[in-house]
């Protein structure tokens, strides 16, 4: 596997304003490192226990995004570093994000808020009507310590790519009316995490700013990795 080729291969099809978060998780330290020596500094994980040991093992540079489910038991793990957590699934996880953050001293982290908008019942997030009610709520404003800063949704594990696309487009069409409605004068609110490695180029078409590709780049994860 020459991660270094395949790091080069999907950045060349990334266009100006999309940015790559090459997923590691389940992959060892030292492809994280190959990645990392090929230029590579925005990396994602989804198990908060091993985004803390990788934190602790490699190089400070690195800005880890936060983009698999999170228990609010384990968001104390992760708040004094990460740089952006995907993956926001109800407000009681925004509030404690927040505490945790005020806790930790850090002035504010940044958050997505995630949508669920496949057909399976598996996937977490807030549905598209249940986004809105919580926006319209105003209960995230009070939080000092956490910064709205755009949508994520994972589309259906189905080979129909045109299902795919109607998902993604639909998020996006969503992003703009939250954008819009809530946070029109706000520079931060324009993050739209969308793709994987199989249909991360239907998501850049539908507007994502931010990809998640990780076996196009690591290959195949392997579970029994320590980290």
């Amino acid at each position: 596997m020459d991660i270094a080729k395949n790091l080069q291969q999907v950045r060349a099809e990334l266009p100006q304003g999309v940015r790559l978060v090459a997923v590691s998780k389940f992959h060892p330290a030292e492809a994280i490192l190959e990645a990392y020596r090929a230029g590579q500094r925005l990396f994602g994980e989804s198990k908060a226990q091993e985004l803390q040991a990788k934190h602790e093992a490699l190089p400070r540079d690195i800005e880890w995004h936060f983009i698999g489910h999170l228990q609010t038991n384990k968001v104390k793990y992760i708040v004094p570093y990460v740089a952006l957590i995907h993956s926001i699934d109800s407000p009681h996880l925004l509030a404690e994000v927040d505490r945790q953050a005020a806790k930790a001293g850090r002035a504010t982290v940044d958050c997505l808020l995630q949508v669920h908008i496949a057909a399976e019942e598996t996937k977490f997030g807030f549905t598209p009507d249940e986004c809105r009610q919580y926006l319209a709520s105003g209960e995230w404003k009070p939080l000092e310590h956490v910064r709205l800063c755009g949508l994520m949704g994972m589309a259906t594990n189905t080979d129909d790519m045109q299902q795919v696309q109607k998902e993604f487009q639909g998020l996006a069409r969503l992003f703009r009316e939250v954008r819009d409605e809530w946070f029109a004068t706000s520079p931060w609110f324009k993050e739209l995490s969308m793709g994987m490695s199989h249909d991360y180029h239907e998501a850049i078409a539908a507007g994502s700013t931010l990809v998640r590709v990780g076996s196009h780049i690591f290959g195949e994860r392997n579970y029994n990795i320590n980290p």
